[in-house]
């Protein structure tokens, strides 16, 4: 039997006890919040990735004899368990499919803004002060305007298309990542494994990407996922004010939109787009509170012991 002195390690030290996905995975178990949370958001991207394909058209297929069909008629189709919308389309597959368009364009946004952002954060971070100086002005300026208001002069003036829509939302964004990456950077860049890479001589790329990116990654990945609630919501706003996206293509925000001139006959119209939207957000947060516990060495250790405590 193996045991501890001279180094050795214990029996019960395999491989499983120092692999880190297993780890994670105990953390998540141990934070029933979060793990119901991210439960939610597979769920919910699984509805958005194959769901499509199953409904084929059955979101937009009329049906003008389940016009505002009420929610919980089970003698209808299982499509119509949460009831109609005004031209008899059954909400539960609209719902299903809107999450596409409206997870799509919150992804977008959060990965491009996030992409551009961390590069020129980890650029104005590093380099000389004036390219620095350039690059914040830059993101002062785009600071400058409220973001929704930016978005909807732009949104105005172009098309309100799926892609146009992920450009102006990314846009907006990325000073929210720059400023972060080059906060980060500017801490980072001072310690003594980055300084060591530049005496050892090793060029201004590698000790970017290689050293100080690792460390800011967690940073910026905790804020993607906050960023994700708010991008979404963004959306939906303007889907709500109609200048995001148009019909026949479809959001939660524009469903909510639609059902707006029915929320005293019909309320379900607008109330399951909103509580869709509603619990992501809250699940995107709960999900970014644990992973900003996770990616902390000093705080990860408060996660581990949950378990122990209840175990």
């Amino acid at each position: 039997m193996e045991n501890t002195q001279n180094g050795q390690p214990s029996v019960h030290d395999g491989p499983e006890t120092h692999n880190p996905y297993m780890q994670t995975l105990r953390m998540l178990w141990n934070d029933k919040w979060a793990f119901i949370s991210v439960t939610f958001l597979l769920i919910v991207l699984a509805c958005a990735v194959i769901g499509p394909f199953f409904l084929d058209d059955l979101a937009t297929k009329q049906n003008l004899r389940g016009r505002n069909a009420p929610p919980f008629d089970f003698s209808t189709s299982w499509s119509f368990w949460l009831g109609g919308d005004a031209l008899g389309r059954p909400l539960l597959a609209r719902i299903i499919v809107a999450a596409q368009n409206t997870i799509f364009v919150a992804a977008g946004a959060v990965f491009f803004s996030m992409i551009i952002g961390t590069s020129l954060g980890l650029i104005a971070g590093y380099t000389s002060k004036t390219l620095s100086q350039v690059i914040m002005r830059l993101a002062d300026v785009i600071m400058a305007f409220p973001s929704l208001l930016l978005a909807v002069i732009v949104l105005f003036m172009l098309d309100s298309s799926v892609f146009n829509l992920v450009i102006v939302l990314a846009i907006t964004r990325i000073p929210v990542y720059l400023r972060t990456a080059r906060a980060e950077t500017l801490e980072v860049r001072e310690r003594m494994f980055v300084q060591a890479a530049k005496v050892m001589g090793a060029s201004t790329p590698r000790i970017i990407f290689r050293h100080i990116l690792p460390v800011v990654f967690p940073t910026l990945i905790t804020i993607a996922t906050l960023d994700f609630a708010f991008v979404m919501l963004a959306e939906s706003a303007l889907s709500f004010l109609g200048i995001g996206i148009q019909p026949p293509e479809i959001t939660w925000g524009l469903m909510v939109a639609q059902g707006r001139p029915y929320l005293t006959t019909a309320w379900w119209l607008s109330f399951w787009p909103g509580l869709a939207i509603i619990l992501t957000t809250m699940s995107l947060n709960l999900v970014s509170n644990w992973m900003r516990s996770a990616l902390d060495p000093a705080q990860r250790w408060r996660l581990e012991n949950v378990g122990k405590k209840s175990g």
